[in-house]
């Protein structure tokens, strides 16, 4: 894809699931949870999973951020539903190496484990910016890492 072609997709990605996030909702049952906050600019967010074994059977989040942090947390939302928790961790790799370009992997690797969330490699040119689409990605691990509330999850 050209760069402009993925500029494009970036943008329009980010203005809607910005403008319409998608699972942005309490999850009735959740196991885990964890609450998430980057103090370089604010955006605040709590995310809640409910597991049937192994499996992510529901998570959503809630809160507020920045266009970009919506979007992302929206995303993740939609990709991670019905995905195992092992795979959740690949994922969240994947997806951190990708925006902040210490990916090891191919890029077809990437795009493939990706899928829809591929499109946010733009936030990789916005560096200020990669706290904001990384926070409800670093509170979901925090929150499959724990039981209960264990503290505020941060960007720093």
């Amino acid at each position: 894809m050209t760069d402009y072609g993925l500029d494009d997709l970036y943008q329009q990605v980010v203005m809607d699931h910005g403008a319409s996030p998608r699972n942005m909702r309490r999850v009735e049952g959740a196991q885990r949870t964890a609450h998430g906050f980057n103090p370089f600019c604010g955006d605040l967010v709590d995310v809640e999973v409910r597991l049937d074994g192994e499996t992510i059977a529901d998570l959503g989040f809630t809160g507020r951020g920045c266009a970009i942090s919506r979007a992302s947390a929206s995303l993740m939302t939609e990709t991670l539903r019905g995905k195992t928790e092992e795979r959740a961790r690949d994922v969240f790799s994947a997806f951190q190496g990708m925006i902040t370009g210490a990916g090891n992997g191919s890029e077809e690797d990437a795009e493939e484990l990706l899928g829809d969330l591929y499109c946010l490699a733009g936030v990789g040119a916005y560096p200020t910016r990669i706290k904001c689409a990384m926070l409800g990605w670093h509170t979901l691990m925090a929150a499959l890492e724990r039981r209960g509330d264990q503290g505020t999850v941060t960007t720093e």
